[in-house]
Parts: structure tokens; C-alpha cells; sequence
């Protein structure tokens, strides 16, 4: 891995690139709706927070009166020598002082203690509300986004959240409350003093503006920079294996540094700037300080009638505070500008969270539900509150009436087509019928649109014309959540949890008990395995599997579809990571899952789907033949030159 920057190579496979940002902006909306969901998530705690940092920054801002009549007082013992007097007119003062300075401490240990409740609380909040969006985003927002940018949403972005809410917007708060409270006690000393003050502090701006907005430009480009190369580093840890079957370690790498050194530069950039930004400000703060301190003696030395605003005598007792307001001044004024920062950050950061959570919703305007029915022997159907092992449609009609249809896995596609993008047909006129029992398979050249079919059955994306039909029912006013539980789906690729097996073999009917989950791993093929690793049924598996045999995860995965008990079994290459010698095992149990249930098939090895009811072949998109096994065989079209020149359909 390179240690330094070095010149960006050509764009290899896999690494991300985008347009740099463009100039940031103060984007008044998103602050607005920052501060609405933060005061919505703790509304009762949150205006105590405000008091307390208003009262701190108030409290804060008060010395300099008390500095303005202790020197006073000591001017006055000074000329009269009346020390007893002079301690009687201090000390009250002194008290009060560091009552103040105590209140300030206890407001702000308060504000500081209940701000890390309240932000932490806020965050989890928003992780929850973009984790419960994203369970209800379509399948193709995560097939065209990458999983590492969503993934730098829940990190970076929530953290740029976090530095906003609880460090930039109570900052500048108290910040402004100490400028505002400071700015009026400086004009209350003398005029001519705050105009330097003020002089200097537009320069201290200007310089601000300058560099600040540089440096949040490339703040947000680093943003976007890092959300690039975590996406790049999830995607070539998720294909480590083929990365060194190939060996394209060093093509890997180039493409590494491209993403690293784009980071690096705009990582660079922004920290110079920033890092830039406060020396100047603070030598501009100390230039100011001698500027008032040769102002004042100035003034002081001319003994001229040089009167405030409020009237008030200038000397020494004006100057003293007067050079601690000015640090004070300039001091805040400078953590304005350092905020400036986190504020562009937090906002982009905030820009993207709001994407996510802003985001189409998957549609389902399904009204058509599955329930428990009790069917008695005329046919009649009943819905009942317990598990039943029978299911029915419950479908509510416009004029206030309920039926109750019988599941029973009877699936009708008619002259479907449909494209995943808009101009881009994949489907053509696809027209199936399957019967309750029936075995449909469908075969063809890998990009056929096999499992683009079965895929729209369980309404993972819609049909642009044409029906599918569920027992009759249009599959469109089925709400997704009851169609996609009568559907038993095992994939080719393989997803398992972190947990135990038998955890894993819940997934598909979180209520089974442990009897039926191992019933459901027996009738995969499943239990010899499980039964021989060191825990059996509770050993844990992590990282999607890893310490299984592809084809052990597999079976785990059919195990899963069995227990969940559907009238509606789809198979897609169920058997393809599973070799010759567990297929003929595994085969048994999938005859028994495969019993009263309608199947969909999808097979590459036709020796798996000779048994069928009905083949399907598919070839760009079209239905192209159908028909038995025999029956196509004696048809001598593709799928005979297929099955007679290699069981494999690619």
C-alpha cells in the first residue's frame, strides 16, 4: 500500500470517481430542518440546555464591570488611603464574583452533561429513522447505490451530525451571546475603544471568509473523497477471493491509490486552510490588543474630556477591562469562525442523511391481506386469531364486504413485459400458468430473464404491462409484506446472519419451534452436518457463513424456505453450490419440500428440472419453447440441443 500521494493512475475497475463539489453554501433549509428534528427529539430538556449555555455565556461576560469597579475602587483607596473602606466596597464585589463564576461552572457542567444525552439520544434517533427508511427503499436504490457510501451515511455523515449539534450550534451560540453581551459593556466604557475593536474584528472576518471558505469547500469534497474509498475498500474486501484467483492485486491497488490520493488531496487542502486559519486570526486578536493598549494610553495620556457614550470618565479603570473584553471579543469571534467549518461539514453531512430519509418510498398500495383460516368441509372459510397451518386472502371490496379467498399457490402471468430502466425491454410478452402441485422450470443462457421472472413475483420490482394473478387475485392490490410470506425463495447466492443455526433456520418463520426448525434441516439434508459441528444447532456462525462449505450454507439456506412452510416454493439454482454426491441426498428432501406446493424452478443443470410439469425456455426475454421434458425433447429445438450437447444452459 503506498505510503505517500502519488500521481493518479489510470481509472481501473471498480474505483469510484465523481465530479469534486462545488462551492458550499450556507443552505438555510436543511439548518432549519437540523434544529426542528433536534428540538422535536427532546423538547422539554433541550430549552434547558439553552438556558443553561445563555446563562453561562451572560455569566461570562460579567467580570468586566466587576474588574471596571474593583480598579476603581483601588484608584479611589489610592488617593484617599482608606484601605478600610476600599475592603469594605471589594469585598462584596469579590463575593458576587465568584458566585458568578460558580453559577457559570454548575450551568456549564449542566449544559454539557444533558448536551451529551440529548445528541447522543438525537443520533440514535436518526440512525433508527434512516435504518426504518431504508427497510421500506426499493431493490434497485441498493443495486445502483454503493453499499459503502450507504454505509458512510450511517458514519461519517451521522458523525459531521453529531460535531454540528453538539459542538458548532452551542458554540456559536454562546459564542453570540458573549460578543452581544461584551459589545454592549465595551460601548458602555468608551465609543472610540470599540470602534478599534470592531476594526479589527472585520478584519479578523474578511480573513475568515477567505480562508474559512476554502477550507469548507474541500471539507465537503473530502466528505464525498471518504465515501468513495470506503465504498472501494468494502467492494474489494467483498471480492477478495476473486481479486487473487486472478491475481489482480496490483490493479486493485492502483485503484486504491486513486481513491486514497483523491482523499488525501482533498483531506490536504481542507486541513491546510483550516489549520492556516486560526494563527492568523489569533496574531490579528494580538495586534488588536496593543492596538487598544496604545489607543487607550493615548487617550489616557491626554487627560482630554474623552467621554463614553454612557457619560463615563475614561482612565485606567476603563483600559484594565477593556484589554480583557478585547481578548474575550476577539477570542469569540475567532470560535465563530472556527465553526464555520463544522457548520458546512455538518450541513453536507446533513444534506446527505436528509437524501436517504427523503427518499421514494417502496409503493405498496396493497389492501389484500393473508390470515389464518379454519376451512371447514363445505368449503367455508373462517379467520382465526392462531396459527392454523391453513392460509386465506382476506379482501376487503368498496362496498363494505369482505372475502375470504383460499391460498393455494394458483400463479397466472399474462402478456407481461417489463425493464428494470425506462427504453430498456428485458421481458417480452410472458405468459404462465401454474397450478396448485405444479412444477414450472425455466431455463436458458445466463441474462435470459429467468430470474427476472420470478422476481417479479414477489413484487421486488413491478411489471410495466400486462397481469400476474395469485389465486386469482391481482398480485398489485396484495400488500407486499403478505405476498412476499407466501413465497418460500432460497437463492443462489446464499445470505446468512450472524447468530446460531438454528437461528438462521428461524429466519424463515420467526414463531417455529426448535422441533420444526430441525424438522425443516432433516428435510433439507440439512441435520447430518449441523449435528457433527462442534455446538450443533447453536453453533454460531459469523461474517455471512464463512466457517461453512458453500454448499453446507446452501442448505442451510433451503432449510430456512422449509420451515417457513409456503404454498409457493421459487428455487433458484436452489442445488447449483451443492456437488453430485450431497445433490442426490439433498434431492429426497427437496421431493418432499417440493410436495403440494406450486414450484418455480430455475436451473442451469437440466438434469435437476427434467421431472417438471412445464420447461420454459427463455432466450433474450421470450418464451421461446414449452413444454414437458419428452415433449421438447422430441421437438428437437434449443432445449434439445441443450440437453444433448451439455446439461450445462450457458
Amino acid at each position: 500500500m503506498s505510503s505517500k500521494p502519488q500521481a493518479s493512475p489510470a481509472k481501473t475497475a471498480g474505483a469510484p470517481s465523481g465530479a469534486p463539489a462545488g462551492k458550499p453554501k450556507l443552505d438555510i433549509s436543511i439548518l432549519k430542518r437540523i434544529i426542528r428534528a433536534f428540538l422535536k427529539s427532546y423538547p422539554k430538556l433541550i430549552p434547558l440546555v439553552i438556558f443553561c449555555i445563555i446563562f453561562s455565556a451572560v455569566a461570562a461576560s460579567l467580570p468586566a464591570l466587576f474588574t471596571q469597579n474593583i480598579v476603581s475602587i483601588i484608584e479611589k483607596w489610592y488617593i484617599t488611603r482608606d484601605w478600610e473602606g476600599a475592603k469594605a466596597e471589594i469585598l462584596p464585589k469579590i463575593i458576587l464574583l465568584v458566585g458568578m463564576y460558580g453559577l457559570s461552572i454548575l450551568s456549564s457542567l449542566a449544559y454539557t452533561q444533558i448536551g451529551a444525552y440529548i445528541t447522543q439520544g438525537f443520533l440514535c434517533k436518526m440512525r433508527c429513522a434512516m435504518f426504518d427508511k431504508m427497510q421500506d427503499l426499493p431493490l434497485n436504490f441498493f443495486d445502483r447505490k454503493k453499499h459503502g457510501d450507504i454505509m458512510s451515511v450511517y458514519t461519517n455523515d451521522i458523525d459531521t451530525l453529531r460535531q454540528l449539534v453538539s459542538q458548532a450550534i452551542p458554540t456559536l451560540l454562546q459564542a453570540g451571546v458573549v460578543v452581544t453581551a461584551v459589545l454592549f459593556i465595551m460601548l458602555y466604557f468608551s465609543l472610540w475603544l470599540t470602534l478599534v475593536v470592531v476594526a479589527g474584528v472585520l478584519a479578523i472576518l474578511f480573513v475568515s471568509g477567505k480562508i474559512g471558505g476554502g477550507s469548507a469547500k474541500f471539507f465537503v469534497r473530502q466528505q464525498a473523497s471518504l465515501g468513495r474509498a470506503e465504498g472501494y475498500i468494502q467492494e474489494m474486501m467483498n471480492g477478495q477471493r476473486v481479486i487473487k484467483v486472478f491475481n489482480h492485486e496490483e490493479q486493485s491497488q492502483k485503484g486504491f491509490d486513486e481513491v486514497n490520493n483523491a482523499l488525501y488531496n482533498d483531506s490536504f487542502k481542507a486541513h491546510a486552510f483550516a489549520n492556516s486559519l486560526g494563527p492568523i486570526i489569533f496574531n490579528i486578536g494580538n495586534l488588536l490588543y496593543v492596538l487598544v493598549s496604545v489607543v487607550g494610553g493615548i487617550l489616557l495620556l491626554s487627560q482630554a474630556k474623552n467621554v463614553s457614550l454612557s457619560g463615563m470618565a475614561f482612565s485606567v479603570s476603563i483600559i484594565v477591562p477593556f484589554l480583557g473584553m478585547t481578548k474575550q471579543f476577539t477570542g469569540n469571534v475567532n470560535q465563530v469562525a472556527q465553526q464555520f467549518n463544522s457548520l458546512i461539514m455538518g450541513m453536507a453531512g446533513a444534506g446527505r442523511v436528509f437524501a436517504l430519509l427523503d427518499r421514494e418510498p417502496e409503493v405498496d398500495d396493497g389492501y389484500v391481506t393473508l390470515v389464518n383460516a379454519v376451512i371447514d368441509e363445505n368449503g367455508n372459510i373462517t379467520e382465526s386469531e392462531k396459527r392454523t397451518g391453513r392460509w386465506a386472502w382476506k379482501h376487503p371490496h368498496g362496498d363494505g364486504t369482505i372475502t375470504y379467498t383460499e391460498l393455494k399457490g394458483d400463479v397466472l402471468l399474462e402478456d407481461v413485459d417489463f425493464s428494470y430502466i425506462e427504453g430498456k425491454q428485458v421481458l417480452y410478452d410472458i405468459s404462465v400458468f401454474a397450478k396448485p402441485g405444479q412444477k414450472v422450470a425455466f431455463v436458458g443462457a445466463t441474462g435470459a430473464g429467468k430470474t427476472t421472472i420470478t422476481n417479479l413475483l414477489n413484487r421486488f420490482y413491478d411489471i410495466s404491462d400486462g397481469k400476474i394473478r395469485y389465486d386469482g387475485i391481482n398480485i398489485k392490490k396484495i400488500r407486499k409484506a403478505d405476498l412476499r410470506r407466501s413465497l418460500g425463495i432460497v437463492l443462489q447466492e446464499t445470505n446468512l446472519f450472524t447468530g446460531t443455526v438454528m437461528d438462521n433456520i428461524r429466519y424463515g418463520r420467526l414463531d417455529a419451534t426448535d422441533e420444526e426448525c430441525i424438522a425443516a434441516a432433516k428435510m433439507a439434508g440439512a441435520d447430518s452436518f449441523i449435528t457433527r459441528l462442534p455446538k450443533g444447532y447453536s453453533t454460531e456462525l459469523t461474517n455471512n457463513g464463512s466457517n461453512l462449505s458453500q454448499g453446507q450454507r446452501q442448505l442451510i439456506a433451503i432449510a430456512r424456505a422449509a420451515v417457513a412452510d409456503p404454498p409457493v416454493m421459487i428455487l433458484d439454482e436452489a442445488t447449483s453450490s451443492i456437488d453430485t454426491r450431497t445433490e442426490a441426498m439433498v434431492q429426497a428432501g427437496m421431493d418432499k419440500l417440493m410436495e403440494n406446493r406450486t414450484v418455480f424452478v430455475i436451473a442451469h443443470r437440466l438434469s435437476t428440472v427434467m421431472n417438471s410439469d412445464v420447461i420454459m425456455v427463455l432466450d433474450h426475454g421470450r418464451i421461446i419453447e414449452r413444454g414437458s421434458h419428452s415433449d421438447l425433447i422430441a421437438a428437437k429445438g434449443t432445449y434439445y440441443r441443450l440437453y444433448t450437447g451439455s446439461f450445462d444452459a450457458d
